[in-house]
């Protein structure tokens, strides 16, 4: 249950961000699709260790690949755009989250994975169509857009768990 409070303050800070308010520059774009994409993939990975059931499994296995993906691929546009691309880290909250997650067990921690993907993916949605729409480096600005449809498909499987 404190995941799920979590995920619900997760989702509420991320949206309260200021750089939600105004424009990204190209290198906290690169920060923060990075610090997504691990939270992605790590968080995917620890439901991996012991969720039995199917359809949790299927997505968070996608998650891993298509995250992957979207970091390589934010880091060659990076590259195109002479953007300085750090390996990614997770935030104090994301990281929070993990830890949440991983002392979480059996049915709870399939619960409290759905809730902060909903929640990560809300604010992933966000972070590239506002770079898609408002960034300055144009590589990076089409990578985001082409990631939009693939973040927008995640919040549909989210919606039928």
């Amino acid at each position: 249950m404190k995941t799920l409070m979590i995920s619900a303050a997760f989702g509420a800070v991320i949206l309260a961000s200021p750089a939600m308010a105004q424009v990204m520059t190209p290198s906290e774009y690169v920060t923060t699709a990075g610090a997504s994409d691990l939270y992605e993939i790590t968080s995917s990975k620890v439901v991996l260790e012991t969720t039995p059931n199917p359809a949790l499994r299927d997505f968070a296995q996608t998650m891993v690949a298509q995250h992957t993906k979207s970091t390589a691929d934010v880091k060659a546009a990076a590259m195109k755009s002479r953007v300085k691309v750090a390996p990614p880290k997770l935030s104090p909250l994301q990281q929070e989250l993990v830890t949440e997650l991983r002392a979480e067990k059996g049915t709870a921690r399939d619960a409290a994975y759905v809730a902060q993907q909903k929640a990560a993916h809300g604010q992933a949605l966000a972070v590239q169509k506002a770079y898609a729409t408002e960034g300055t480096a144009p590589a990076l600005k089409t990578t985001a857009a082409a990631i939009v449809p693939v973040v927008e498909h995640h919040i549909m499987m989210l919606k039928a768990m």
